[in-house]
């Protein structure tokens, strides 16, 4: 298994005055890959233990480090993606600490030359009473480092051993954050580390506690300790595992076994004799990195003209703005109308039955049909909110099929119309009077009635003319 490493800060205010909050994050995240970083061992997810260890893998002596160029260039996507700089050149250091899943003694990692420096994540969340108000902000990221895994330790308390698997492929986010409270224009504070958070929720809680704890500490005269600390989830609180007064000496030291990582610009860049397909060229990743969340999101803005927080419920939803475009491109309404049908009549059912976009009953074709009778007139909008639920259960039949079989075309004729409401206005004289004395949200009541009659198949204001024809 491997790492990218990313050191993220950012400062967060706390409700308690004089004192702000500050956060650096380190990210563990896995590459996906078919192989492992430095060996041809296969990644295989839920793998039996130690089924895909190679020779390196368990640093049997002689064994050698093969740099995977997959993982270099997803380094590189991932440093483009975060507007990071590219170093040109890298290096590899052996960081040595004894482990028992650490068979070597060291790891593989890039403390002093990583590939990739100095980035910024723009990012963008909603403020205000009704949460429509986009506010933008950023984290500045300091590196990211391609890093060999430890394997994992598997306690059994019941035989009073550890066991290690070496797959070092689990799959798992590990965030480690680094804490420290401080008052504006002092110092920073004396921070604490709380290691291997493996979800975004606990991050932010352990974030919180830790802060809080800090400034409780500092109020009642206290000192914070340099410490290491872990999150227990089941408290929400974190808890101390060492101190860091005495520091480790890693003795970091440049790794003899990998030359220098370099990574070319263009293709003209590449020197002569080598093999541009065998090397790592920024140029050509460049191209291949898709249409990033914020550019998609400002995309779907300007297009569609659509609010902006459905942009980001149709790109933070897998699958959503995909499907939202074709109906688009296959319906006649505007795209307005369609994020409302997308968001609240899809997305309800889907959330309502814990169902993926892709697993939707409904294909954007379908729905695309549904919405251009609707806005041809062939059947009243509230029908056709009544069809999609039909289309849901029986995604077999087609829309026209449904609305044959339940009789649910809309009521074009004019003397037809005009038959119903008359038996309408006849059999409510005591409404009919009120209106002619000036009470007009009476009539409401009358077009309910024609509504119910036709099971809502009728044009409201060509029902409403007709009503206040006849009651005039």
């Amino acid at each position: 298994m491997w790492c990218i490493y990313l050191f993220i800060t950012w400062a967060l205010l706390s409700s308690l005055p004089q004192m702000v909050g500050v956060v650096g994050l380190e990210v563990h995240a896995q590459i996906q890959s078919t192989s492992k970083l430095f060996s041809g061992s296969h990644v295989r997810f839920l793998a039996p233990p130690n089924s895909l260890v190679s020779h390196f893998d368990a640093s049997l002596p002689g064994t050698l480090p093969v740099l995977n160029r997959r993982c270099v260039e997803a380094a590189v996507l991932t440093g483009l993606a975060l507007n990071c700089t590219i170093n040109r050149k890298s290096l590899f250091d052996r960081k040595h600490y004894f482990y028992a899943d650490m068979p070597a003694g060291y790891q593989i990692t890039q403390q002093r030359v990583p590939i990739a420096v100095n980035g910024m994540l723009v990012y963008s969340h909603f403020e205000g009473r009704r949460r429509n108000q986009v506010v933008t902000k950023s984290v500045k990221i300091k590196q990211i480092q391609l890093e060999q895994d430890s394997g994992k330790s598997l306690h059994d308390d019941e035989q009073s051993q550890t066991l290690i698997d070496l797959n070092r492929a689990e799959g798992q986010l590990r965030v480690d954050a680094n804490v420290s409270v401080h008052r504006p224009g002092e110092p920073l504070g004396v921070r604490t580390e709380v290691k291997n958070i493996n979800s975004v929720r606990h991050l932010a809680k352990a974030i919180d506690y830790e802060i809080q704890r800090q400034m409780e500490v500092l109020q009642s005269a206290g000192k914070v300790l340099n410490e290491t600390r872990a999150f227990d989830s089941k408290s929400g609180n974190t808890i101390p595992m060492r101190d860091k007064e005495g520091l480790q000496d890693y003795r970091f030291m440049p790794e003899p076994n990998l030359p220098p990582l370099f990574v070319y610009e263009s293709k003209a860049s590449v020197p002569a004799g080598v093999d541009p397909a065998q090397v790592v060229v920024i140029d050509r990743l460049s191209a291949q990195l898709p249409e990033l969340p914020s550019v998609k999101r400002t995309r779907l803005v300007e297009t569609y003209g659509i609010l902006q927080e459905h942009s980001f419920t149709l790109v933070n939803e897998d699958g959503l703005m995909d499907y939202f475009e074709n109906v688009v491109q296959t319906t006649k309404a505007e795209p307005r109308k369609v994020i409302g049908w997308v968001i609240k009549e899809l997305m309800g059912n889907l959330n309502s039955q814990n169902l993926k976009v892709s697993q939707s009953p409904i294909s954007p074709c379908a729905l695309a049909e549904l919405i251009n009778l609707a806005e041809s007139g062939h059947i009243s909008s509230s029908t056709a909110k009544q069809v999609f639920q039909e289309m849901w259960k029986a995604p077999e039949k087609t829309v026209g099929q449904i609305v044959k079989e339940q009789d649910l075309w809309m009521i074009n004729d004019k003397e037809e119309l005009q038959k119903i409401c008359r038996r309408i206005v006849d059999s409510h004289p005591e409404e009919v009077q009120i209106i002619r004395r000036g009470n007009k949200k009476v009539l409401n009541k009358l077009m309910g009635e024609v509504q119910r009659e036709t099971k809502g198949r009728t044009d409201p204001v060509q029902v409403r003319a007709i009503l206040e024809k006849m009651v005039s």
